[in-house]
């Protein structure tokens, strides 16, 4: 069972990571106005994202690339308090998914730390 979370977790990080690039409006819509270069950052943080889905794939590299994981979703969880509270102000439809989005970072951190 942890071999199968392995490869969901390497198969969801590299889709998000493409998705960065498939998608950037969404990714930019949701960027803290004081952060420089937004398109930069959203591509960067989607290379990192299939970057370490890769690297979770072979034993001798999952261990940091766990740990890139854990340090990645600190990194962007300022975006998603921002884009709640945005979403919040906006009376946005889906309210729901930014607020959700808060604790499933924990989730997430967790999950990355199980290979840690």
């Amino acid at each position: 069972m942890k071999e199968i979370s392995l490869y969901v977790m390497a198969v969801l990080y590299a889709g998000l990571g493409i998705n960065h690039f498939v998608h950037p409006r969404f990714y930019l819509k949701i960027m803290p106005p004081r952060l420089p270069y937004h398109l930069a950052l959203v591509n960067i943080s989607g290379i990192c994202e299939v970057l370490f889905a890769l690297l979770l794939l072979p034993a001798a590299t999952r261990h940091i690339a766990a740990w890139l994981i854990i340090l990645l979703l600190i990194a962007i969880f300022p975006a998603n308090i921002y884009m709640a509270m945005k979403w919040q102000r906006k009376h946005h439809p889906y309210l729901w998914i930014a607020y959700a989005r808060l604790p499933l970072q924990l989730v997430l951190i967790w999950w990355a730390w199980v290979y840690s």
